[in-house]
């Protein structure tokens, strides 16, 4: 694991492995705010040990949304004393769905079985799935840290439909709607709103010096920029083809910006968003 690295305003990011994963803190005079859990308790073990490096005030957490690698290390957190985790509330849904199911969850909990094998058993200690429970909705919601404040707001439909930001004075987290050195995962994705909601990241950007996505290393306005017309090209570009070849848009492939997997999950994601 990484060193924090500071970002200005009381605000760090650790970079986790094996997934470039980024963990947010932020430090006020009375709380401080962790942005992400990580995928399982042995993670969640490292980055709470990392966070009492930085300071031993009251925490609470945000997650940015409901993929495994972002809140999977939230009972650890729950089990040092953390009561107040925040998401959207369709992110809260989705995780209080993979609740339910227990271990047949699927490939949520299946993911961390080479990292995190007893998150992926369900058994052990800090194994259970912790849903937020300070929800925010269309309006965004202001977090005081003591003499420090931090914004959790949401654009819209993206990476998936609960994608949450967290703004500081110096620093956005934008979770996964923003990817660093990695082309953009699908799998629960808008494609059509997504590209709207980076153009409004980019919108966005004068607002703060640094942008956190969520893996890799920082991100220029530029990079935000790119990624969003690219996508809106990729859109264009099969919606036109599935017009021309109504029975086959698997022929969209080859003419998108992203390879044949990411490309397949494009198409499939972008037919079922018109259909919602």
């Amino acid at each position: 694991m990484a060193n924090w690295r500071e970002l200005g305003g009381g605000t760090s990011v650790l970079a986790t492995e094996p997934l470039r994963l980024n963990i947010g803190l932020v430090v006020g005079t009375e709380r401080a705010l962790v942005v992400d859990t990580g995928e399982g308790p042995r993670q969640a073990a490292e980055v709470l040990a990392a966070v009492r490096e930085k300071t031993e005030l009251p925490l609470v957490v945000v997650n940015t949304h409901a993929h495994y690698d972002h809140y999977f290390g939230n009972a650890a957190f729950a089990a040092a004393g953390v009561t107040e985790f925040y998401a959207h509330e369709n992110a809260a849904a989705t995780i209080a769905q993979v609740r339910d199911a227990g271990t047949a969850a699927g490939g949520e909990r299946e993911a961390v079985a080479d990292t995190e094998p007893e998150m992926a058993a369900g058994e052990g200690e800090n194994t259970e799935i912790v849903v937020p429970t300070a929800i925010v909705r269309d309006q965004p919601v202001l977090v005081d840290l003591g003499g420090v404040s931090v914004t959790l707001f949401y654009l819209g439909r993206g990476h998936t439909d609960g994608d949450l930001l967290v703004g500081t004075s110096s620093t956005l987290f934008s979770g996964d709607l923003v990817e660093e050195g990695a082309p953009p995962a699908f799998e629960d994705s808008y494609p059509e709103e997504w590209a709207d909601v980076l153009r409004h990241i980019s919108a966005l950007r004068h607002r703060y010096e640094h942008l956190v996505p969520g893996h890799g290393g920082l991100c220029s306005d530029a990079t935000v920029r790119t990624m969003a017309d690219t996508m809106a090209t990729a859109v264009r570009s099969a919606r036109q083809a599935t017009r021309e070849t109504p029975d086959d848009a698997t022929k969209a492939i080859p003419i998108l910006p992203y390879g044949p997997e990411q490309s397949r999950l494009f198409i499939q994601r972008l037919k079922g968003s018109a259909l919602r």
